[in-house]
């Protein structure tokens, strides 16, 4: 009776116990010589068909193709994580399935690899999408790997509870608190895994919210954004140093000190970011605006939480701190009407016609399929120059982030066309020179 109570039948061993210690190798190689392994494999063989089904399924169904940013899907089926995550649930229940019936051998090692899998493509998955141009971001791609596969050859061989105990007992006192290494390990994976979910989430929130928004509602919807992000990762970092062991309370002083520093030292670092969430809130300047900002003009690219990018004409970006734009004067081209408005100056000789040129220059500007006919041109006879008669001809156009000086050259070469047809003289600077000849002695 003593026999039959202490012995535990493979059916009713917990799915999730940590597998004991290996001491015999061949006695573990043989397990997997058994006849039943093969069931196993035909199992583990059915549900990557079925969850290589499920995958497809909902790819097709969400329409998620060569979808890049996307964690769960990726560009192809078995990059992202939906399938692999698929893979271990439908594992798990195989494996729940078999133990009724079976001992397990090839389970006991599928399961702990697809763990490291998973875990794999969901760190690098989202540190891509994150951090899509960070140098370092292919050394944490590497070391979670090596960390993953690590703790799975611990996890199958049954190391990994007497590593744990041993590095448990490596411990030291910091103030009132009893830190080990087990518990600075724990709290650093913890860590990670935290800020990492926290991307993701963050990452997800900015994609929805930006993906159909323009105009004010992408500047608004950036700002949330920003905030969200900044918000999952405070709560990241406050969980991870709970899981440390770190009291919170000892924090106060921290933050006191932290006060100090941004009223004095980070003072300018702080009106930057404060005057980034105003921006951003407030939408006074948004993305795709043409401002200038102390004689630099250009066109807002960017706003970030600290600084706002902006593109001249001419390839050349600014970047500007946003305090600037909030304490100083700027002139915001396309905050009502995307228009603006160009001119050009001709001269033409005294005996020209003058409504025969303004015609002339009228028909030059509406030539050019970027000119708007509402308003449309206008010519003025503005000044009586010293060689001729100047014209000032002015039109508006709608796209001028498309280049201003390559229209405007468009309409001078078609004006210069279109008075040379008409002979119309273009006058040439003219000087009378006086010769006084002094008197005869």
């Amino acid at each position: 009776m003593t026999t039959s109570a202490t012995t535990t039948p493979p059916a009713t061993s917990a799915v999730l116990a940590t597998p004991p210690p290996i001491d015999d190798f061949a006695l573990w190689f043989d397990s997997f010589l058994r006849p039943t392994v093969l069931i196993e494999v035909a199992a583990l063989f059915a549900c990557v068909l079925l969850a290589w089904g499920l995958s497809a399924a909902l790819r097709h169904a969400l329409g998620m193709r060569d979808e890049r940013r996307s964690v769960l899907f990726g560009r192809r089926l078995f990059d992202g994580l939906l399938f692999p995550l698929l893979l271990l649930l439908l594992g798990y229940l195989a494996r729940a399935l078999l133990l009724k019936f079976l001992p397990v051998a090839t389970f006991k090692v599928v399961i702990p690899v697809l763990i490291a899998l998973v875990v794999i493509r969901f760190g690098v998955k989202v540190l891509q999408l994150a951090f899509a141009s960070a140098p370092w971001v292919r050394v944490m791609e590497r070391s979670i790997s090596w960390l993953a596969w690590i703790a799975m050859v611990l996890w199958v061989s049954g190391l990994l509870p007497v590593v744990l105990a041993e590095l448990d007992q490596i411990t030291w006192k910091i103030g009132g608190s009893q830190i080990s290494v087990r518990t600075l390990i724990e709290g650093a994976l913890t860590a990670v895994a935290v800020l990492i979910l926290s991307l993701w989430i963050s990452a997800a929130i900015e994609t929805r919210l930006l993906r159909t928004a323009v105009g004010g509602d992408l500047s608004l919807r950036k700002a949330v954004s920003n905030a969200t992000r900044a918000m999952l990762m405070f709560v990241g970092l406050i969980i991870a140093l709970s899981a440390v062991g770190i009291d919170l309370t000892a924090l106060s002083v921290l933050g006191g000190a932290i006060g100090v520093g941004i009223g004095f030292g980070l003072q300018k670092l702080a009106s930057n970011y404060v005057s980034g969430f105003v921006i951003l809130a407030e939408r006074s300047m948004r993305i795709g605006d043409n401002v200038r900002v102390d004689n630099f003009e250009g066109r807002i690219t960017d706003i970030n939480a600290r600084y706002t990018v902006i593109r001249s004409l001419t390839g050349r970006e600014s970047i500007v701190p946003n305090e600037l734009l909030i304490i100083n004067r700027v002139e915001n081209l396309s905050l009502a009407d995307t228009r603006v408005w160009q001119s050009t100056v001709v001269s033409v000789a005294y005996d020209s016609d003058v409504d025969q040129v303004t015609g002339l220059l009228e028909q030059a500007a509406l030539s050019q399929d970027r000119v708007l006919k509402d308003p449309c041109p206008s010519v003025a006879l503005s000044a009586f120059g010293a060689d001729g008669l100047e014209f000032t001809l002015g039109y508006w156009i709608a796209d001028p982030e498309n280049g201003q000086l390559n229209l405007r050259s468009l309409v001078n070469r078609t004006i210069l066309q279109s008075l040379r047809d008409n002979d119309i003289e273009i006058p040439y600077p003219q000087r009378v020179l006086h010769i006084q000849r002094s008197a005869k002695p």
